[in-house]
């Protein structure tokens, strides 16, 4: 059985999986991008996490890698903010030394859009917008049928866009873009400045505040927990306002663990 390795690497966990020529998943795993010390630790993760998932009667035909800052053309990640290994990481010539198979790297929020084009809601769309929330807010962009790149391969990062000029710093070294106000970390801080409004709010008796505990307050009524996501939800419309009027997308699909 011919197999493809998907490889979801992100600034928190790195996912695995071995899916079939027709899309349908066999298996997968994940680790903790964290936990692993070293860069060299890391593509020795992977590796290892890919092998234990083939089986004897698998071939492994390619890996696909998607990556923030991920470069198509180069097959590194460059300069990621959310990543623990600073610098150009050279991942795809990295796993060659190990895999004999083509490797195919780029950035995480266009391989989601890749996904969505061949097997998912936007199969007879030309131009839509993949928007991920989760450690970091990535895009992909089609554009009359075609994947936006741009001519170094860093087209279209529209968590980089300004919503708030001189607001909060984001890990790009710029002030107010929509990453530190949509991503993980941005929804706790919207938490952090809300909260003394709402001193009687059920969310402020949660040990750990995240997407998830103020998800399931916001459920339950909690006014603390509503305002957060109101909140969030403004600075998301004021940005896709933004690119509506610049893209005209058909529609943006919103990928990744914040957006559950």
């Amino acid at each position: 059985m011919k197999i493809i390795a998907g490889v979801d690497i992100g600034g928190t966990n790195t996912k695995l999986g071995l899916v079939t020529e027709d899309g349908t998943i066999l298996s997968r795993s994940r680790f903790s991008t964290k936990s692993c010390e070293t860069y060299e630790v890391f593509i020795d993760s992977i590796s290892k996490g890919i092998r234990e998932l083939l089986e004897d009667e698998h071939e492994l035909v390619g890996i696909g890698l998607g990556a923030p800052n991920g470069n198509f053309y180069s097959g590194c990640v460059e300069m990621a903010p959310n990543m623990p290994f600073k610098g150009v990481l050279p991942i795809r010539d990295s796993l060659k030394n190990v895999f004999d198979c083509r490797i195919e790297l780029t950035n995480d929020a266009n391989a989601a859009a890749m996904g969505e084009k061949i097997y998912g809601a936007a199969k007879d769309y030309n131009d839509f917008i993949v928007i991920t929330l989760g450690t970091g807010v990535g895009s992909g962009i089609y554009c009359n049928g075609q994947l936006v790149y741009g001519h170094d391969g860093f087209a279209g990062e529209l968590g980089h866009v300004i919503v708030y000029p001189n607001g909060r710093l984001c890990g790009c070294g710029r002030k107010g873009c929509l990453e530190p106000y949509a991503n993980e970390r941005g929804v706790r801080l919207t938490y952090e400045v809300l909260k003394p409004n709402y001193p009687d709010s059920s969310l402020i008796q949660e040990e750990k505040i995240s997407g998830f505990s103020i998800a399931k307050h916001a459920h339950a009524g909690d006014a603390l927990a509503i305002e957060v996501f109101k909140k969030t939800g403004e600075y998301l419309g004021f940005a896709f306002a933004n690119f509506m009027a610049f893209l005209s997308p058909k529609a943006i699909f919103l990928f990744g663990g914040l957006s559950r």
